[in-house]
């Protein structure tokens, strides 16, 4: 502690500090159907100067990727990204017009969205200017500036971009989910090169799978690479250092390097150069060795994910998107979850579910709650709440996962949302709304908690089951089956006795709050007439429609109901103890399908329970939400560090900025972090 012998000085750091906190502004910017949050680093002026430099480096890395992300979600979102901000920051004309003020809100959604499909939804957003402001704009802005191709002339360039923008059938969905349909042909996303079909790349991997020489360690297939075709050949064109991606692969290295400098121990050390060993040769049995390492290393206080992570913008849920983000732990809020992770072999033994499904011996579950330090690729502006990883099942059977909570991002969502009428609109009664009140923020943070430590983690596939059996309905499944083990788990005596839940009767405000989502209020966030397909959401409608369906048979008074009153529609529980019930036969058969690799049953419950919207419950859903006013998503606009060095180039201290406009944000993102031509 730093102890200041004035104590004028004191008290006037005192009420800095205070002013600070009063003038700290958690809801920013709102545009579309988004609001803008700001979080705190807390505790970042506690670190080492050590520390400090680790955080700083690794949060470098974890923004140089952007242009990946960028390209992954379509191959011209980094030339309409180009486009855009040159109009946004050289157009001359008049500012104040709508179709320049429509032009700004689309350049604001093609940011948050890290390109021109839904971050959510995944379908296409239609600009709300025309095609010939938009040409008239680029006219009058300097060539040079603009992402033409050699020899390509401005019209050229917008007879080649403007359908890709303007037209509604071309490239409609970044990635379709719809059954029947061919995934691969219908999905904008830049995984897969012209051509290329799902039967085409189904097979390709399934080859390269039989043919593994040890199947019982199968590296994750496909997961770094884009699948062409060329010369009527399939071929993968890996993401690698000098390879696909390589000039941003190479600044991420840079960063890496020098964080292995400043690591705070010998395994962080092994772990950043087993990374940096992947990313160089691209290796996935490299891959897996830096997993195995990054899950052991829990002594640090600072911590990190980096790489090609998550498939789920993958239509076969293969390949991987790019993300990173730096972090250092909460040691206050973390020892609920270590709590969680002592006790993972008791809470697995007592699952609902078939023994032939447990692991017998639960390795090197770890979890934590941390700080979000930087946000970076497929985790910006949207991000998760909570990670749970590596996703390969057999690292994950043999060494175990590390779950993280992301305290301080929970916090901002949770200090944005208060006195904005949500509750009082769609809550039942006044009852009900006090038991969230009073419940609801401890429950919403440990379900992130056992989903993503316990849930995640629990389980085991049975022998010879191809870990992608389950195609475009496995991460909707994997996801159902973590917030069903959450959920069973809340309203377990074992959470009071541990002393992570106040009472016996706290676990009631998730229950009610799952259910009114899954039901009704997610809905907000599709369009009327659209059906659900992000992962995320059909996971919940399939539980909460499953259980509602299973809760009216043959009762009279059944667990749970949609009731109307006064013309509006209400979840209504009558019974919480059956509910976890249905919760648990849910999670006992959702295991059985991921064990067993059972595609059909997998399919059948995916388009039955969580595809299809009630249009009529929708429509007033729609209203009601619409007259509270609110944005249905959020996203977050990162810190910035100040850096401070002296005159041989050392650094001596750093510090955090809040308050950078959001277009200014994205501008120096577009700016310092430009690493990939435009064609990739």
């Amino acid at each position: 502690m730093f102890v200041l012998a004035a104590s004028t000085l004191a008290t006037s750091c005192g009420t800095q500090k205070e002013k600070e906190e009063t003038e700290f502004q958690y809801n920013d910017e709102r545009f579309a159907d988004l609001q803008m949050l700001r979080y705190r680093v807390e505790g970042f002026d506690n670190l080492s100067l050590r520390q400090k430099k680790l955080v700083y480096y690794l949060s470098e890395a974890a923004l140089s990727g952007r242009d990946i992300l960028w390209d992954q979600n379509g191959r011209f979102n980094l030339r309409i990204r180009q486009m855009l901000e040159t109009v946004y920051t050289d157009y001359e004309g008049d500012r104040e017009s709508e179709d320049f003020k429509a032009f700004t809100v689309y350049l604001k959604r093609v940011w948050f969205s890290n390109g021109i499909h839904h971050h959510y939804g995944s379908e296409k957003f239609l600009p709300g200017f025309s095609e010939e402001f938009l040409q008239q704009a680029l006219q009058n802005v300097d060539a040079s500036k603009l992402p033409l191709t050699e020899g390509q002339t401005l019209e050229q360039l917008c007879a080649e971009i403007f359908p890709v923008i303007f037209d509604p059938t071309v490239m409609p969905k970044r990635t379709n989910q719809a059954d029947g349909q061919d995934l691969v042909l219908t999905s904008a996303a830049n995984y897969y090169g012209e051509g290329v079909t799902q039967k085409e790349a189904e097979d390709f991997y399934l080859r390269m799978k039989e043919a593994d020489p040890d199947p019982e360690h199968p590296i994750m297939f496909g997961m770094n690479s884009r699948l062409v075709k060329e010369n009527g050949q399939l071929k993968e064109k890996v993401w690698r250092s000098g390879g696909l991606y390589g000039a941003a692969i190479d600044r991420i290295i840079f960063w890496l390097e020098k964080a292995k400098t400043v690591a705070e121990n010998d395994k962080q050390v092994a772990v950043i150069d087993k990374l940096i060993e992947y990313y160089r040769t691209g290796d996935l049995h490299t891959f897996d060795d830096y997993t195995i390492l990054w899950v052991q290393d829990t002594e640090g206080d600072v911590d990190f994910t980096n790489g090609f992570t998550e498939s789920y913008g993958d239509p076969l849920g293969m390949k991987a998107s790019w993300e990173g983000l730096s972090n250092f732990k909460d040691k206050e809020a973390t020892e609920r979850t270590k709590k969680l992770s002592a006790n993972a072999q008791w809470f697995e033994d007592h699952s609902p579910v078939d023994a032939r499904f447990k692991k017998q011996n639960c390795k090197g579950i770890t979890a934590k709650v941390i700080v979000a330090a930087i946000l970076g690729g497929d985790l910006y502006p949207s991000t998760a709440i909570g990670i749970n990883l590596p996703n390969s099942n057999w690292v994950r059977a043999e060494h175990g996962s590390k779950s993280v909570t992301i305290g301080n991002l929970t916090d901002a969502y949770n200090k944005a949302a208060r006195g904005n009428g949500f509750q009082e609109e769609f809550v039942i009664d006044q009852a009900t709304r006090q038991m969230i009140d009073k419940y609801g923020d401890v429950c919403d943070d440990l379900h992130t908690d056992l989903h993503e430590c316990l849930g995640h983690g629990s389980g085991k596939l049975l022998p010879g089951v191809d870990p992608d059996s389950l195609k475009a309905y496995g991460s909707a499944i994997e996801e159902a089956r973590a917030d069903l083990f959450g959920l069973y788990y809340l309203a377990d005596p074992k959470l009071t006795e541990l002393r992570l839940t106040p009472d016996a009767e706290a676990y009631k405000s998730q229950y009610y709050t799952y259910m009114m989502n899954g039901l009704m209020t997610q809905l907000v966030r599709i369009e009327a007439g659209n059906t659900i397909e992000e992962a995320h959401m059909r996971n919940r409608a399939l539980i909460a429609h499953w259980v509602l369906e299973r809760a009216a048979d043959g009762s009279a008074t059944p667990a749970v109901q949609l009731v109307k009153q006064n013309g509006k529609t209400y979840v209504q529980i009558n019974d919480y103890p059956a509910l976890r019930n249905l919760f648990g036969q849910l999670l006992a058969e959702i295991q059985r399908v991921k064990s067993e690799g059972d595609f059909e049953a997998a399919r059948q419950l995916i388009e039955t329970y969580a595809v299809n919207v009630d249009p009529v419950l929708h429509q007033e859903i729609l209203q009601r939400y619409k007259a509270l006013d609110l944005a249905p998503y959020k996203g977050f606009i990162n810190p910035e560090y100040i850096v401070t060095e002296d005159e041989d180039g050392n650094i001596t201290d750093i510090q955090i900025r809040y308050g950078e406009a959001y277009d200014q944000q994205m501008l120096r993102y577009s700016r310092d972090y430009k690493t990939l031509p435009f064609i990739n």
